[in-house]
């Protein structure tokens, strides 16, 4: 919005009335929707604290998983990595909407389970299996707390643009709308004294023009009185 000030009319102050109406709704609901995203946001926090317990605790199975393994069958790495054709999890993305920001949300889908082929392997079936499925539990883990994280993320960062739009609105855009709407009442006022008195000005002249009109005339008649009674003495004599 220019800093300029708008000309003192009518319509103009219509309009910086109907703007200020319009910043004041912005401002409350750019608040509520503030206050909303804080509220999810703390929400937020608390589940990515669980989250990331739970990482740790699946993170710790899974080494203790993999250690049964190396036990039982020594080092499969190999063998595993020649087994796997296809990835068996597969990540599918959606678009969920929090007050009006779109977050990104995560999901980990399974895919048809391909028969695990233990060839080469003297022994340790059931605790390879037992491993994967214990880090296949870890990469779900893993999926969700990036939905969170990034979920966080962005919020935050909206949180910080609404909060600079509702400061912005309440410390400068209102006020300044206020400040013309204030400077365009002061003028009309003002024109209107203004022109009050020039009414009355121009009145009083009509009044005083008006009174010396009838004072002259008035000094007309009189004088006109005068000279007809001086000039009676010369009327002709009249005869019976």
């Amino acid at each position: 919005m220019s800093s300029a000030r708008p000309f003192p009319t009518r319509q103009n102050l219509q309009i910086m009335k109907l703007k200020l109406v319009g910043a004041k709704k912005g401002h409350s609901l750019l608040k509520k929707k503030a206050d909303a995203l804080t509220m999810r946001l703390r929400a937020l926090l608390t589940t990515i604290l669980k989250a990331k317990e739970a990482m740790g605790k699946a993170f710790k199975d899974g080494n203790f998983a993999m250690a049964e393994v190396k036990y039982a069958a020594g080092d499969i790495k190999s063998a595993i990595i020649e087994s796997v054709g296809t990835a068996q999890k597969r990540v599918e993305t959606r678009v969920d909407n929090i007050a009006g920001v779109k977050v990104p949300v995560f999901k980990a889908v399974d895919m048809a389970d391909a028969p695990v082929d233990y060839t080469g392997l003297a022994r340790g079936g059931q605790q390879v299996t037992k491993a994967r499925q214990t880090f296949s539990a870890c990469v779900d883990t893993l999926i969700q707390l990036a939905t969170l994280q990034t979920s966080f993320l962005i919020l935050d960062e909206a949180i910080k643009v609404t909060s600079r739009r509702v400061n912005a609105l309440d410390t400068v855009v209102i006020p300044r709308i206020a400040g013309f709407v204030d400077y365009i009442v002061s003028e009309l006022d003002e024109l209107e004294r203004e022109e009050f008195f020039r009414l009355k000005r121009s009145q009083d002249k009509k009044k005083k023009d008006l009174q010396l009109a009838e004072a002259e005339r008035l000094k007309e008649i009189a004088a006109d009185d005068a000279g007809s009674l001086i000039g009676g003495g010369d009327d002709p004599d009249v005869i019976y």
